[in-house]
């Protein structure tokens, strides 16, 4: 096995204070959270300035890293009322900002320079020049485009070593450069740059070929009768080649997906960090967390061009990058039952939040932050404002369920399909 420099911190996402405590329950070293006004997720997104700062609380009392995400690209009318948010962040005192327009991060710098700045992938960075820029500019950390392969990764580490790399493995990947995208902005005139974007990419769409010239060679496009997902990207997942970013310096690996609910932040981070643990162990992969990210809703998985130069490690279903038959994230192999908030050990049953159907005979998988081998049990007895019920749906509020065994809170229960 080839020698490791270090293992990478584990960076996930959080939308609201839950998940974020989610991913640090999972094992995430830090995460990344913003206000909706200059963050690229204005949606679905439940911070404010009160949030982050119990945000800031939890991270030091676990001992964990935040970063709050000031990466969206503004326009004028935005920026005066950006010295005053930024005063409020700095007060907090993350361990960084993540950013992207020159503008405010040359704000930040004559405002609150003691505050780290790490660019974000928004500013496309793909080669070591551009990183030393960054590095001259005062940043700490880049965090590369994911267009860059891996072997791309190690020239840019070894040609700055002392800039932190941060690299995408895991999530939603946008049809334009880096996310860098206005086709949400020309069809609902929701601007991607400004945190509102729509995934107008993931739509279904109809091509028609009009007066073609006699001569010309028509581009092949598979289609049925419903139409096409032209630009619907497979999720990202690289998890397998851990070893390999470890082996080229990589600081810090990340998770995409703010929107995300939270059973996706706790079962990814901890997919994850049972891997990197491995590699710290000297110990191979183990090919069982790939089946567990299947678990997770998505629009199937590639390696992105991570592994562009590695096709031949690449299975051949994998190889396609683009998903043609849905275009919305679908669970592959087991779906998100509900997150347990309480067990109660007079009754032995466990208080849930309902996310999708459950009825009497489901066999339900426990998965917490503690054990890497899910338990399970038969659902036997539901209890739904005390009556028993049969079964139960989500969006109906919290249930209980009688249960064999003590589990802790925050455990989540899934269901094979």
């Amino acid at each position: 096995m080839s020698q490791i420099r270090k293992i990478p911190e584990l960076l996930l996402p959080a939308g609201n204070l839950d998940k974020l405590e989610i991913a640090y329950m999972f094992g995430a070293d830090a995460a990344y959270c913003g206000v909706p006004r200059f963050s690229l997720r204005a949606r679905e997104n439940d911070f404010t300035m009160e949030a982050l700062e119990k945000g800031v609380t939890l991270a030091r009392e676990l001992g964990k890293k935040i970063y709050f995400t000031v990466n969206n690209i503004p326009r004028n009318s935005k920026l005066p009322s950006y010295p005053k948010y930024l005063d409020q962040m700095a007060a907090l005192k993350p361990d960084a900002f993540i950013m992207a327009d020159p503008g405010l991060i040359l704000m930040t710098k004559e405002a609150h320079p003691e505050i780290d700045i790490h660019i974000s992938v928004q500013a496309n960075t793909m080669n070591y020049a551009a990183v030393r820029f960054w590095k001259q500019f005062g940043a700490t950390r880049v965090i590369l485009s994911r267009e860059v392969s891996i072997s791309e990764i190690a020239e840019i580490k070894n040609q700055v070593p002392d800039m932190e790399i941060e690299v995408f493995v895991h999530g939603s990947i946008c049809i334009a450069h880096s996310g860098r995208c206005f086709m949400s902005n020309y069809f609902k005139k929701r601007d991607a740059n400004q945190g509102s974007c729509n995934n107008a990419c993931r739509d279904l769409y109809k091509v028609f070929v009009t007066n073609p010239k006699q001569n010309e060679e028509p581009m092949e496009l598979i289609t049925d009768d419903e139409g096409t997902f032209l630009m619907n990207s497979k999720d990202l997942r690289a998890i397998e080649f851990l070893q390999e970013l470890c082996d080229a310096g990589v600081d810090s690996v990340k998770v995409e997906g703010r929107t995300k609910n939270d059973y996706y932040v706790g079962m990814v981070a901890r997919s994850y960090r049972h891997t990197l643990d491995r590699i710290s162990r000297g110990e191979s992969f183990d090919r069982k967390w790939l089946e567990e990210l299947d678990k997770v809703s998505s629009r199937k998985y590639f390696s992105g061009f991570l592994t562009r130069g590695m096709e031949d490690r690449i299975p051949e279903e994998e190889r396609e990058f683009q998903n043609n038959e849905f275009g919305t994230s679908l669970f592959m192999s087991q779906k998100y039952a509900g997150l347990v908030k309480e067990y109660k050990s007079d009754t032995k049953r466990i208080v849930i939040e309902v996310k999708n159907k459950i009825q009497k005979g489901d066999v339900m998988e426990v998965i917490t932050a503690v054990d890497s081998n899910p338990l399970t049990f038969t659902v036997d007895q539901i209890f739904y404002k005390q009556n028993l019920v049969e079964v139960i749906s989500g969006g109906m509020g919290t249930v209980e369920l009688g249960i064999p065994f003590a589990i802790p809170s925050r455990s989540f229960l899934s269901k094979k399909l």
